[in-house]
């Protein structure tokens, strides 16, 4: 088939890899002039690392990741340890791949390189689009510059504020969740070489939370700061920020935070606005489809938006391929994924209500009991193969 992918991030690029790997033409369409990829830190677990190794790109992968022991959930001021879980060589042997810290930008390189290598003219660059049409056995896509792509089906792989996705299900609005989130790298080098082991440190105190891991073999520190707030007023989801309020806003916590803070570019503070949708009952039509942030924006306190995206990709081309038509494998492919995509959802947002509990007590309580809660994550995460399950 001729497929087209609307977006060229980590989701669509991984879509175009796996469905150009069975022989289907792939035509990305990409708002930006290149190949362009912001942000810092991604987590990614033994179920996304499963399909990058299908696509034949762990390796490069691993090489430029850092495989962190374990993660440690920690009070806001003493930093005592509330639960940790495990990862490293006991997280591998439990599930038949590592847990690893992929910097944002890498892991798009990686993928927009292989891309490049294997159908190198099969992208558009500056092709915004503006709408799409339905008839009979094609779907016509329109960019904003006035060009047309047709082909058999369509993914939709642009993201929270997904055009493709307001025509095909009505505009739906993004809800601002409450929650604002502090991003940012620092090279290690700023910080004393003893300062962290190769873990992740997530310091969880009263309506706010702060995660800390390396990046790039441990040569970056990446941080992610999330503060409740309901002020949020700009018209843009992220803005630069003083760092004067990055500082205020963690006053009196851990000295590892207050470090961390310290060693920030100052001028190179930024806020995003974290919004999401609820669950959608369907995202497909007979030619077009959603993928990644478009069918299931998730907060990102399970580290999972990437993963689903990439589990999506996958279970996409295994449902296009084992479907008898393009209506039926789109089905299919949603029939698989939206109920797993809508609990990764759902416990995202309890896990963000359960790292912001007020009452010291209560926190501790909370995460003593919680050996429930990341253990049966981990198992609901890690476990899932997408290049195995059955789909049906």
């Amino acid at each position: 088939m001729n497929i087209l992918i609307a977006g060229a991030g980590i989701g669509g690029l991984t879509a175009a890899l796996c469905l150009q790997k069975i022989g289907h033409q792939v035509q990305l369409l990409e708002q930006a002039p290149k190949f362009i990829e912001v942000g810092a830190g991604i987590q990614c677990g033994a179920n996304a690392l499963r399909v990058l190794d299908y696509l034949g790109l762990k390796a490069e992968i691993e090489a430029i990741a850092v495989d962190p022991l374990r993660a440690d959930f920690r009070e806001h001021k003493t930093g005592a340890v509330l639960h940790s879980l495990t990862f490293g060589q006991d997280y591998a042997q439990r599930h038949g791949a590592p847990y690893l810290h992929v910097h944002r930008a890498d892991l798009h390189q990686i993928l927009a390189n292989a891309f490049n290598d294997r159908a190198a003219s099969a992208v558009t660059f500056n092709a915004t689009v503006a709408s799409y049409s339905e008839q009979g056995d094609k779907v016509t896509v329109q960019t904003e510059n006035g060009r047309q792509f047709e082909g058999d089906c369509l993914v939709a792989a642009d993201g929270v504020k997904s055009v493709i996705r307001d025509q095909l299900l009505g505009h739906r609005a993004p809800v601002f969740t409450g929650n604002i989130a502090w991003r940012g790298v620092v090279p290690a080098d700023r910080l004393p070489a003893d300062f962290m082991d190769k873990i992740v440190s997530n310091f969880v105190g009263p309506n706010k939370h702060m995660v800390i891991y390396y990046l790039r073999q441990q040569q970056l520190i990446n941080f992610v700061g999330v503060v409740e707030s309901e002020l949020w007023q700009q018209t843009s989801w992220t803005q630069r920020a003083p760092w004067q309020q990055l500082k205020d806003d963690f006053a009196g916590w851990h000295p590892k935070v207050q470090a961390v803070i310290d060693a920030a570019d100052r001028d190179q503070c930024y806020r995003w606005a974290l919004y999401n949708h609820k669950p959608f009952s369907h995202w497909s039509s007979a030619r077009v489809t959603l993928l990644g942030d478009a069918a299931h924006a998730t907060l990102p306190f399970m580290a999972s938006g990437a993963a689903m995206a990439i589990e999506d990709a996958r279970i996409l081309q295994r449902a296009l391929d084992q479907a008898p038509n393009v209506g039926q494998g789109l089905q299919l492919y949603q029939r698989n994924r939206l109920a797993r995509t809508a609990k990764i959802q759902t416990m995202s947002t309890q896990l963000g209500r359960l790292y912001h509990i007020q009452n010291p007590m209560l926190r501790r309580i909370a995460f003593k009991g919680l050996g429930l809660l990341p253990g049966s994550k981990d198992q609901y995460l890690s476990n899932y193969d997408a290049n195995k399950i059955t789909i049906k």
